[in-house]
C-alpha cells in the first residue's frame, strides 16, 4: 500500500498556527479555555495547538485529555480535568482526523453535561464522510476521498509530522 502524504511537518505546523489564531478571534474575550484533545493523536495535536495559542495569546489554556474507546465510543468517557474545572469556560475538542464524526460526536455529548461559556472542535484533517451531523469549526485541511481510503497523521519526536493517505 503506497503512502501519498497530504500535509508535510511545515504544512501542518502552519494549519497549527492559523488554527491558534482561529481559535484566540473566537475567544478573544475570554480569560482562560480548554483545549481538550482526543486520546492518542487528537491530544498530541491539542498540546501543538495550546502551545501556539500560549504564544500569540494571553488567554490561560488548560490542557484536557479525552479518554474515549474509538471502537466502543458509547463506553463511559473520562477526562484529566473534572467538570468543575471546565464548568463555565470556553473549551475546543481537539482530534486529528474527522472521518464519520463517531468519535468527536459522543465526546461532544460528554461534554453537554457541563454548563460551557462556549464549545468549539477543531480538527487537522476533515474527510468529509459524516454518519453524525458533527462539523469541525477550525480545520486544517478538507479532504474529499473515497470510503477505501485511509487518512493517517504521523506525530514523530523529532518534529518530523506529517499526514498522508493510503
Amino acid at each position: 500500500m503506497s503512502k501519498n502524504i497530504i500535509l508535510t511537518n511545515q504544512e501542518i505546523e502552519h494549519k497549527i498556527k492559523r488554527i491558534a489564531y482561529q481559535i484566540y478571534e473566537t475567544f478573544v474575550d475570554d480569560e482562560e479555555i480548554v483545549i481538550a484533545g482526543i486520546t492518542a493523536n487528537g491530544f498530541i495535536f491539542a498540546k501543538k495547538v495550546a502551545v501556539a495559542l500560549e504564544a500569540i495569546s494571553p488567554i490561560k489554556v488548560s490542557l484536557c485529555e479525552v479518554q474515549i474507546n474509538k471502537q466502543k465510543p458509547e463506553s463511559p468517557i473520562s477526562t484529566s480535568l473534572t467538570k468543575e474545572q471546565y464548568a463555565n469556560k470556553g473549551l475546543v475538542l481537539v482530534d486529528d482526523v474527522l472521518n464519520s464524526g463517531t468519535t468527536l460526536i459522543y465526546a461532544v455529548r460528554h461534554f453537554l453535561d457541563v454548563p460551557l461559556k462556549k464549545f468549539k472542535t477543531a480538527v487537522l484533517v476533515d474527510r468529509n464522510h459524516k454518519k453524525y451531523p458533527v462539523k469541525a469549526d477550525f480545520k486544517g485541511i478538507s479532504l474529499s476521498t473515497s470510503l477505501l481510503e485511509h487518512v493517517q497523521v504521523v506525530f514523530d519526536d523529532n518534529n518530523n509530522d506529517y499526514a498522508f493517505l493510503s
